[in-house]
């Protein structure tokens, strides 16, 4: 999916709602236990509640992979079950020298045909190439994140500047607004401003709204441009809002709620 097509679901929907498919199997719906293949039947009731208000689904591929063989073919069959019409993400967090990574792109973007795959740039530049070599595909790279252990690397100086600012500024330079995105934590407001205005055009993947503290009003004031520029990823907010039989009708009230906040920027 280009950004041409991604801004265009955005406006459609007035949305910029990402759901994010971290399955747990041990906080699903006991019930589901007994299906055949339980994360993709907690999925597709899930993709089902909420297609309509949302524009992407993040899939963390740690939750499929701790589970062998079976966790990949769940990822397989959620992936093929979202509507084309809606931005996939390849949470992976992949990131290594120059040949494995370009496996990994191949992973993501060709076995596994996601729109888009987080990446780790603490290699450099020969280990995020790769990714950017596959026309209509994503990298979204790791910028500034919102868990405490950020401040270890990302938030010290660096020559001058904080190192998540040299990561951001560096990475920008090898893709472009139309193929690289950034993962920018939603807790505090003066980053999100900052960082809009080190980066103008691109997109950001926002985690950190809901259950880790951020909220859809501090994000859209202080992060939107002109194509929106931003997907708010909310997991556990939505999926797990209900873990009894209900768990699918209360995912779809808790997008919409999302859906609503997000549509008075539009």
């Amino acid at each position: 999916m280009n950004r041409s097509q991604l801004r265009d679901i955005i406006f459609k929907k007035k949305s910029v709602l990402c759901v994010g498919l971290d399955t747990d199997l041990a906080k699903i719906p006991k019930h589901l236990l007994t299906e055949e293949d339980p994360a993709f039947a907690f999925n597709k009731a899930i993709i089902d509640a909420t297609k309509d208000d949302a524009v992407a689904y993040k899939i963390n591929t740690a939750f499929y992979e701790a589970q062998g063989i079976p966790g990949w073919v769940s990822l397989q069959r959620t992936l093929e079950y979202i509507p084309k019409d809606i931005f996939t993400i390849a949470d992976a967090k992949r990131g290594d020298i120059g040949n494995t990574s370009e496996q990994y792109a191949r992973t993501f973007f060709h076995t596994y045909p996601f729109d888009s795959v987080t990446i780790a740039p603490y290699m450099g530049e020969d280990s995020v190439k790769p990714f950017l070599q596959f026309e209509g595909k994503w990298s979204i790279v790791l910028g500034l994140t919102s868990n405490a252990g950020s401040a270890d690397f990302q938030l010290q100086q660096c020559g001058g500047e904080l190192l998540y600012q040299k990561v951001l500024k560096t990475v920008a330079s090898w893709g472009t607004p139309e193929n690289t995105m950034f993962v920018i934590g939603a807790t505090r407001k003066e980053q999100l401003q900052e960082v809009r205005a080190l980066l103008p055009e691109h997109f950001f993947l926002v985690p950190g709204v809901g259950a880790q503290g951020g909220d859809v009003d501090t994000v859209c004031r202080n992060a939107f441009n002109k194509d929106a520029g931003v997907l708010i990823n909310v997991s556990r907010g939505i999926i797990f809002a209900s873990t009894g039989t209900d768990f699918a009708e209360r995912a779809n009230v808790e997008a919409m709620k999302y859906q609503k906040e997000m549509a008075v920027f539009f």
